[in-house]
């Protein structure tokens, strides 16, 4: 489900082009991307429906999408995302074409930063022998780091939504690491994205890890996004709404 970095005695130099050049891509076939969901909602990740590429544009009715299938088909996602197999394979076998999202803060939260600091930071994680939980690569420019949530207070009182860093239009702006809690999600992988056949949202490192603490991660991944800051391509268009 994975693709398998090597051993931490390897070099980071050596490692870093290993991520540089592998790009994993999601069977092609309704099996194995039904497997995938499937796994993925067995290590607890709550899954819902989402919109898909039309060629460069997106399935929904909306004009002008600014989110093009990223974002979920329905208003009702929060409470439409489910663990439940049964579920998944009705809407995977339903909808064959349909991207998946999974709703962060209930089990899991994602730190979502630009790909280049993912890698380095990712090099420095597995060299420094840091655990490090599922990582997913989008090649629309991100890289995704899904971690523990950051809990269940007794009082709901206490929780505090995701509120991003930016809007689509704003995206060059604001390139570093957003936080994925409550109230926001991530797609899935395996995902398409708009635009040639072979874009996608794919594992790096599969869901057989488990998740960490999002602490343990949080300095090395700021100090990536840091050392990048200056070095971003525009990525207008490629935020992950809260909502559509």
């Amino acid at each position: 489900m994975s693709a398998e970095f090597g051993g931490r005695s390897g070099r980071q130099g050596r490692l870093s082009q290993w991520l540089r050049g592998r790009r994993p891509r999601q069977a092609a076939d309704e099996g194995g991307r039904e497997a995938l969901l499937l796994a993925a909602a067995e290590a607890g990740l709550p899954l819902a429906p989402a919109a898909h590429p039309a060629g460069y544009r997106c399935s929904c009715d909306r004009v002008g999408c600014p989110t093009p299938a990223r974002h979920p088909v329905s208003f009702a996602w929060q409470t439409q995302s489910t663990t439940d197999p049964a579920q998944i394979e009705r809407w995977a076998r339903h909808q064959p074409q349909a991207n998946f999202i999974t709703a962060t803060g209930m089990v899991h939260d994602v730190l979502d930063v630009p790909l280049d600091a993912g890698r380095e930071a990712l090099t420095r994680l597995l060299d420094a022998g840091l655990e490090v939980g599922p990582v997913a690569e989008s090649d629309d420019g991100r890289m995704l780091f899904f971690t523990l949530t950051r809990g269940t207070p007794e009082d709901e009182d206490e929780w505090w939504p995701c509120e991003l860093d930016c809007h689509p239009e704003t995206m060059d702006e604001h390139p570093g690491l957003r936080w994925h809690c409550r109230g926001s999600y991530v797609l899935v992988p395996p995902a398409r994205l708009p635009g040639d056949d072979d874009r996608s949202v794919h594992w790096v490192r599969g869901l057989e890890h488990p998740l960490p603490d999002p602490l343990s991660l949080l300095e090395v991944l700021t100090d990536s996004c840091a050392r990048h800051g200056g070095e971003q391509p525009d990525q207008a268009g490629t935020a992950w709404p809260l909502r559509r």
